[in-house]
């Protein structure tokens, strides 16, 4: 199995220079991932970086704590997508979300999806906050929207992917709609733990050492 293209080789750190960047998007192309993520920022140069490749931009919006206005994620959103981003990750409104404001969430999703009709938009809900009530709501939330997968995490709480919580997340979203495991994925085995439970995208900083 080509396990590489399922990677978003992923580098997020407030301090990421811009050598750290280069070296990225060189390791995204020598192991044939399927993308870089990257703050926004440094969509620009990634778009340089990898020329001529067939590796993805993704960006993420709201990120990490998804607690900004609507507008201002659709802001960030129209204007990764003006500066070459592929794909985007989204966080949902956590808070609204666990306060069963699933209309607002829907809403949301849906208006971000709409400044990137043509992109993949992964709404990021962050499993370790939410209760088991709260993850089924969002893959409800993720299935009646315009986004194209539902992601565990973002890399930046109190932890990362579960194989049960991918699996949770498969078995309660629509089979339109993708799973990407994100956060703690951390050696070859937890690749394959992880795509054997229903994810078909992988965030990890370690995409290297995951297929070496």
């Amino acid at each position: 199995m080509n396990y590489n293209r399922y990677i978003d080789h992923t580098l997020l750190k407030q301090d990421a220079s811009i050598e750290q960047i280069e070296k990225l998007c060189k390791e995204a192309i020598e192991h044939d991932f399927f993308s870089v993520c990257i703050n926004p920022w440094y969509i620009p140069a990634c778009k340089k970086f990898l020329t001529g490749s067939n590796v993805k931009v993704c960006t993420v919006i709201g990120f990490p704590l998804g607690s900004m206005t609507t507008e201002a994620k659709v802001f960030e959103t129209k204007d990764a997508i003006a500066k070459g981003a592929d794909e985007i990750d989204m966080v949902l409104n956590i808070s609204q979300l666990k306060a069963k404001n699933l209309d607002y969430v829907v809403d949301e999703i849906n208006k971000i999806k709409a400044e990137c009709p043509n992109n993949v938009l992964k709404v990021i809900i962050e499993t370790c906050l939410l209760s088991e009530e709260d993850k089924i709501n969002a893959c409800k939330c993720v299935s009646q929207s315009n986004a194209d997968f539902i992601k565990t995490s973002t890399g930046f709480s109190t932890s990362g992917a579960t194989v049960a919580d991918v699996k949770l997340l498969r078995q309660h979203t629509s089979s339109n709609k993708k799973v990407k495991a994100a956060g703690g994925v951390r050696t070859h085995q937890d690749l394959v733990d992880m795509v054997n439970a229903g994810a078909e995208r992988i965030g990890t900083s370690r995409g290297v050492d995951l297929i070496k």
